[in-house]
């Protein structure tokens, strides 16, 4: 059985402040109304899969759960990696946890920042490395490229092998000549950072070329913890991993080794990595002057420009050759030419312990979200979304009190001993000290005001005593 391998890790600087570490691009809709994650989910359908696999970290657990909700997917687990440490060991746990499910899981291994606008292309690619899976090869896509770009590591084919190649080796990043010879000789590919093996194959591969990895994740799973829908894993072990990309731990020195074939199937599907501003602008719909815009824009005399307005009026008037990002918490504005070297405001912003860095002003939750509205000296104010159904932990505070004002639907309290239902413009006070609980009964979102005051308002001033998202 074919076992999807959904990785959903980085941070996605290149497109800052849309994309933060807290809240990464993959979670975005960045093309339309689902996000790139859930767009990764969907083009699984039609094939025959089990459900999927899914690595993130702890940080983005309840957003991976809440997309595989909203698009109605079943799963097979959703592990947890407590310390980052790149493809390499994020594929061997999966492949360590399917083969708990199956002894013959083909592993079908797919980042989630990926556009693919050809789905029968696609699944096409898919049945044709499949086969070369069950005769224990290594199995990469291979974008056909349309064009020299810098920003992707190449494929550089081999023989011909039954509707595939056998690949003679992977190659980084080129400078522009190098990329334009890779394009005029037709025999590189772009590297998708996709995949197709059996779970044992990668496994005995990888613990021929890196076997401290392979060692590290097999006892750290087995030491796991079911959490909720969670699988976490020891940290103490993983913590004495190696971070290296699966390229670099096993299909690199596998093709350097002729005993060990690794194939590429060829894929032209309209794929794009999603990974600046230009190629958001390449994926998006454009008006007659090459302009793509979301929000409220307006625009004279602007040309090949990219613009999202999150929260107020954009207007421009005779530019070109602009990306304009406007969030609720930072503006953005960079020239085209220099969309890639948005990772170096990101990492200045990092040394200074910018909070811009990991979120915005919204907030998710797996209750919902918070927007910080406003703050100040001794006072913070947000606007709370309540999931239907949803229920916040009981908790208490040391050093701050609330102030709660319903805006739209019904609430229900806990306040010490009593029980209390609010309703639209009613409102309840949170004296400092006081074990309280928020829950939504109603059948429609449930929204108020939060005004905080007291001596320190960060989120850690936070007692769980009770906590359906095992946060206690």
């Amino acid at each position: 059985m074919i076992f999807p391998v959904i990785l959903s890790g980085g941070a996605g600087t290149r497109l800052w402040p849309l994309s933060r570490s807290g809240y990464p691009k993959q979670f975005l809709p960045l093309t339309g109304k689902r996000t790139l994650f859930q767009q990764t989910l969907v083009r699984l359908e039609g094939l025959n899969c089990a459900p999927s696999i899914f690595i993130c970290n702890e940080t983005h657990r309840f957003l991976v759960a809440e997309q595989i909700s909203q698009v109605d997917v079943k799963h097979n687990g959703i592990i947890l990696e407590p310390i980052a440490r790149d493809t390499g060991p994020a594929i061997a746990l999966a492949a360590i946890h399917a083969l708990n499910k199956d002894a013959d899981a083909m592993l079908l291994v797919l980042p989630t920042d990926h556009i693919i606008e050809n789905i029968t292309e696609f699944h096409d690619a898919v049945n044709i490395a499949m086969q070369h899976a069950q005769d224990d090869k290594l199995v990469t896509f291979g974008i056909v490229p349309d064009k020299p770009e810098t920003g992707y590591g190449y494929i550089k084919r081999g023989q011909a092998y039954n509707n595939a190649f056998k690949v003679n080796e992977f190659v980084e990043k080129p400078n522009i000549i190098t990329a334009i010879d890779y394009i005029t000789s037709k025999n590189y590919y772009w590297n998708s950072g996709m995949f197709m093996f059996k779970a044992a194959r990668y496994l005995e591969i990888l613990k021929q070329y890196c076997p401290s990895i392979y060692n590290v994740c097999k006892n750290a799973l087995n030491n796991q913890v079911l959490d909720l829908d969670f699988i976490r894993i020891n940290e103490e072990e993983f913590s004495d991993c190696p971070s290296k990309s699966v390229d670099f731990a096993v299909m690199e020195p596998a093709a350097a080794n002729e005993d060990d074939h690794v194939i590429v199937v060829p894929l032209n599907a309209g794929w794009r990595d999603i990974g600046s501003f230009n190629a958001l602008l390449e994926v998006s719909q454009l008006d007659e002057h090459g302009n793509s815009f979301m929000g409220d824009v307006k625009a004279i005399n602007t040309q090949n420009t990219l613009i999202r307005a999150e929260t107020r009026l954009i207007a421009t008037v005779g530019v070109e050759d602009l990306i304009i990002i406007d969030t609720k918490d930072s503006l953005l504005i960079a020239h085209k030419a220099h969309a890639q070297d948005v990772k170096h405001i990101v990492n200045k912003l990092k040394q200074e312990n910018r909070s811009e860095v990991e979120s915005n002003r919204e907030v998710y939750r797996p209750w919902g979200k918070y927007d910080n509205i406003d703050s100040g000296k001794r006072f913070n104010v947000k606007r709370i979304t309540v999931n239907v159904g949803a229920k916040l932990s009981v908790q208490m505070h040391h050093h701050r009190s609330e102030h709660w004002v319903i805006v739209k639907g019904t609430a229900k309290v806990i306040k010490g001993d009593e029980v209390i239902l609010l309703s639209e413009n009613q409102s309840i006070y949170i004296p400092l000290g006081t074990i309280h609980a928020l829950e939504n009964p109603g059948k429609i979102p449930l929204e108020l005001i939060e005004v905080q005051t007291g001596t320190y308002l960060e989120e850690n001033d936070i007692i769980r005593f009770e906590d359906e998202y095992g946060r206690v």
